[in-house]
């Protein structure tokens, strides 16, 4: 039988957020933390495929997905403000302790939750959710970092290229072996959102906003070290924004972190949902019990 997946909304700090929330409420947790430019969407395959054991929860951050898209005016669109509404909405739903699955910008919004409240993690999984700088390939962060450092309509320009159709279509077949096991339905899906009026403002602001989370990497690494907290890196090894380096950076504060390079890109799981699946339920069955 499917778990039945709910696609619910509620109110954190004013604001709408939307979730989609599968499994038994009185099994162990797993969140489950979208990146750019998706929602989850991303993970709209991998919740059945987990709620049979696990409570699962994917919310989408503020200016993302079905989520509320206020503006610059009226939210500060910084990692550290989305990972308030996370928290807001895990608490708002009674989630006390949780395994948390990162990708992307996904995973700045959870070693934040994990560095206020680190005895609420249980287990991490990351997938492509970088933790270390060796992660970053060029030229991709180049631009990023360049912005950042100097917004202006030099900087700007390539970073106003990212939010184009062909980049998004990008993000999802690039280091893909096979691109006919990726829909089209996940750029076009992700592109509309990302063309609503205010949205490529909203983006900029988070680009502008991403060294902060460089900066909190050493506190990070603490985190790791002192924690040992179980992590599981299942990455696509042909990723052009975040490498393998990243993925096996991660033992060197967590020695026995599980490391595991997928032959396919930044969405690896569009491509090896059967592999990363099997990899988690694994995982979490060991580490859990």
């Amino acid at each position: 039988m499917i778990p039945v997946v709910h696609h619910r909304t509620t109110t954190v700090s004013g604001l709408d957020v939307f979730y989609r929330e599968a499994g038994d409420p009185q099994a162990p947790v797993v969140v489950l933390l979208h990146g750019f430019p998706t929602s989850s969407h991303m993970f709209r395959n991998l919740i059945p495929a987990l709620a049979d054991r696990y409570h699962v929860i994917a919310p989408d951050h503020i200016g993302f997905g079905q989520s509320a898209m206020p503006s610059l005016e009226d939210f500060p669109y910084t990692f550290d403000a989305l990972t308030d509404v996370t928290a807001g909405l895990l608490d708002q739903l009674g989630v006390t302790r949780f395994a948390m699955y990162v990708q992307d910008y996904g995973a700045p919004i959870g070693w934040r939750l994990a560095l206020r409240t680190p005895d609420r993690i249980t287990a991490i999984v990351t997938q492509n959710g970088n933790a270390y700088e060796e992660g970053f390939v060029k030229p991709f962060w180049d631009g990023v970092f360049a912005y950042a450092e100097a917004p202006g309509p030099q900087t700007e320009a390539p970073m106003r290229g990212a939010l184009t159709p062909e980049i998004t279509r990008w993000q999802y077949l690039n280091g893909v072996a096979d691109p006919s096991l990726v829909s089209p339905d996940n750029w076009v899906h992700d592109q509309a959102l990302l063309d609503r009026p205010g949205n490529d403002e909203i983006q900029l602001k988070l680009f502008r906003d991403y060294p902060t989370n460089v900066v909190l990497y050493p506190r990070v690494h603490q985190y790791f070290s002192d924690s040992q907290v179980p992590l599981l890196a299942v990455w696509g090894a042909n990723d052009e924004i975040f490498g393998p380096d990243g993925a096996r950076a991660f033992t060197q504060d967590l020695p026995k972190a599980e490391v595991h390079l997928i032959d396919s890109g930044h969405f690896a799981l569009e491509s090896h949902l059967e592999t990363i699946g099997e990899l988690i339920r694994d995982f979490l069955a060991r580490v859990l019990a």
